[in-house]
């Protein structure tokens, strides 16, 4: 059994044109471009800043992007190596498939393989039940996931993501999923795949940017006629990597087109800035009855952040500290914050913390003083 399918809920035929390649030179400022797309975002992926947007919070179709949900639980819950018997109920679903027949053992990672590099549909639903026990257990313990990470604006009803009331998320959300998908090595890998070869079938993406976009390297397509064409792409240069979400596109052009203005325009108008070391020193602190009179103080947190030229140039930081602090003073205690503002809002913060002990004066130590200042005062000019 082999076969090349290029295709996703419905079979996609169309071209793809070569447009992609001509990039913009790096350091050109771009305006934020309009682009044929229902809704659309761009994160940073180390920090998750929003680049860009266009609607992205409104709730949608978001077709087979669900997949990146159902892959990273699955390889969160799973044993890639565990072998994988197909049921009638995978075999049988409509859409892009792997062609499963119904009793066919594969292992769990060339499901996974299938499901993200061909979008099948066969594939994501052998998987859920693999995992889940059953398909419904496993969208339980999907939309458990998408709870832990905070998530308010998706819901899941299927494994796979054909249409059916309910299935949703937005721009943002779906960016914020992918952002901690790629987190995991074994998700990454797969998703930044151009082809694999599993039990009797060769695999190609169906991801047009993984070819087509200097520095693509993920994630994946999404097609019903309820979403239209989606596309979630991520991209990385210099070490700089980046997560696109496109949704509702009128053709697999009009994505990867849409796609290519906004990545393009996020590398052009952001760099990356370390603002700040963890654990960088800040400054003291007064210490009240301290066998030190001050304290150390240092950030919590390392910030790197991608700027505009515009952001960095008008950079303001605001450090904030209390006037003194109380002996014993402990390692690690909060005594303040720094923030960075650009253009008048807040872009980053990190809370502030004492980095020593300094413990409280006693009796002994008040006449030791006493001493030091009498021999100071009776010795001679």
């Amino acid at each position: 059994m082999n076969g090349r399918v290029y295709a996703d809920e419905f079979i996609e035929d169309e071209l793809i044109s070569e447009f992609v390649i001509n990039t913009v030179n790096g350091g050109e400022e771009l305006k934020p471009p309009k682009i044929e797309a229902g809704a659309a975002i761009v994160i940073d992926a180390e920090t998750g800043r929003v680049l860009y947007e266009k609607d992205a919070y409104s709730r949608r179709a978001i077709a087979s992007t669900t997949k990146i949900m159902t892959g990273i639980v699955a390889i969160e819950n799973g044993n890639l190596d565990d072998k994988v018997k197909v049921s009638k109920r995978a075999a049988s679903i409509w859409g892009s498939t792997i062609k499963l027949k119904a009793g066919e053992e594969l292992t769990l990672r060339e499901l996974l393989y299938g499901m993200m590099l061909k979008s099948g549909n066969d594939a994501a639903l052998a998987v859920a039940e693999h995992i889940g026990g059953t398909v419904e257990n496993f969208v339980a313990m999907m939309n458990a996931k998408a709870k832990e990470l905070g998530l308010k604006d998706t819901s899941f009803k299927t494994p796979h993501g054909l249409d059916v009331e309910g299935h949703y998320s937005t721009p943002y959300e779906l960016a914020m999923i992918t952002r901690y998908a790629l987190q995991n090595p074994v998700f990454a890998e797969m998703v930044s795949t151009k082809n694999m070869t599993i039990t009797n079938r060769s695999l190609y993406t169906t991801n047009e940017m993984l070819s087509l976009y200097p520095g693509a390297d993920g994630v994946k397509t999404g097609y019903t006629g309820k979403a239209g064409r989606c596309l979630v792409t991520s991209a990385t240069r210099d070490g700089f990597q980046i997560i696109s979400v496109v949704l509702n596109c009128a053709s697999r052009n009009k994505r990867a087109e849409s796609s290519k203005a906004i990545l393009d325009y996020a590398f052009n108008n952001y760099r990356p800035y370390e603002l700040l070391k963890a654990n960088q020193e800040l400054g003291q602190v007064s210490v009240y009855k301290g066998k030190k009179s001050s304290v150390s103080v240092v950030a919590v947190e390392g910030i790197r952040l991608p700027l505009s030229k515009e952001e960095k140039e008008n950079l303001e930081t605001e450090l904030t500290l209390y006037d003194s602090i109380n002996a014993p003073v402990y390692k690690g205690v909060e005594v303040g914050k720094i923030e960075f503002i650009a253009n008048g809002k807040l872009i980053a913060r990190s809370a502030v913390k004492t980095a020593e002990v300094v413990p409280e004066k006693k009796y002994g130590d008040y006449f030791r003083d006493v001493l030091d200042i009498w021999f100071k005062l009776a010795k001679p000019e």
